[in-house]
């Protein structure tokens, strides 16, 4: 067994700092139709993501992220990989919560959140496609957003957002809402970011709760080694990595070369691939 992989205390709930990511194993690729149906394929049913998540789990990564409320083949995942290994599973869930300002659209958010809890959730973050609809730029604030927290906290969660639009967090953080984490995409290529790369990296240093990052590698546009290292080293000790992996390969690299910028070494990843490997750059000792 690898040695544990560093934690970081988010809310008074022990997280491991990389987090189970979850687009690589659901189908959702962010490269292509091909892509996706390639990732469902190998991954049909809730039992053979087992491998992926136990090679985590072995790790001492043990938090995941996703729609779990709404995506039964990844409660289900989690459920056997909890039965199998005998280990707890920290839950960071991100539902899409109907933000109608009804009774009908309360009652639909307020059955979401109970669902979450009852999978055994620890965190619930408002999706950011139903969050930003509740920005209002003109005054800085997230209207509402106290109806959803409290939702939250009624069901014994504790609540948080994923921000795509940076002013998510700062208008959280600037309103005192009851946020206690915050989700956001961070890479070194600024993919799908909204602003420079300059300006989220201050965001997520002067956030006053700790951040869960993602798009580390730029959903593959990067490699592991040059998106990891980037973000390990620019955000804080109390921010996380949410890094989704396609194999049990794939997660022993990414762990490798997260071990290793923590210690300033060079990952032992060996090289890559190629047809001719007689050449000068390919060798070392």
């Amino acid at each position: 067994m690898s040695k544990p992989f560093p934690r970081v205390d988010v809310a008074g709930v022990s997280a491991s700092r990389i987090i189970i990511g979850t687009n690589w194993l659901l189908g959702y690729s962010h490269t292509g139709g091909a892509a996706d149906e390639m990732i469902r394929a190998r991954y049909p049913d809730s039992e053979s993501l087992y491998p992926v998540l136990e090679a985590y789990l072995s790790c001492g990564i043990d938090t995941i992220m996703g729609a779990v409320s709404q995506n039964r083949r990844l409660a289900g995942a989690i459920d056997h990989a909890r039965q199998k290994s005998g280990q707890s599973i920290v839950i960071v869930d991100t539902p899409i919560l109907n933000i109608e300002d009804t009774s009908a659209g309360r009652a639909e958010a307020r059955a979401v959140i109970a669902q979450s809890a009852k999978l055994g959730a620890s965190f619930c973050l408002l999706q950011h496609s139903c969050a930003e609809q509740l920005v209002n730029k003109r005054t800085q604030t997230i209207e509402r957003i106290g109806d959803y927290t409290g939702m939250i906290r009624e069901a014994g969660l504790i609540p948080g957002l994923t921000a795509h639009m940076p002013e998510l967090i700062l208008f959280a953080d600037q309103n005192g809402y009851d946020i206690q984490t915050y989700a956001t995409m961070y890479n070194c290529l600024g993919f799908m970011m909204q602003v420079e790369v300059e300006y989220i990296a201050s965001i997520i240093h002067h956030a006053k709760k700790p951040v869960m990052t993602f798009k580390s590698m730029a959903a593959g546009r990067c490699t592991p080694y040059v998106g990891l290292n980037f973000t390990w080293s620019t955000i804080r000790d109390r921010d996380m990595i949410v890094a989704g992996c396609h194999t049990p390969g794939e997660v022993r690299e990414v762990v490798e070369i997260s071990n290793a910028a923590f210690e300033r070494r060079f990952p032992d990843i060996g090289m890559r691939s190629s047809p001719d490997l007689n050449q000068a750059v390919l060798r070392h000792d």
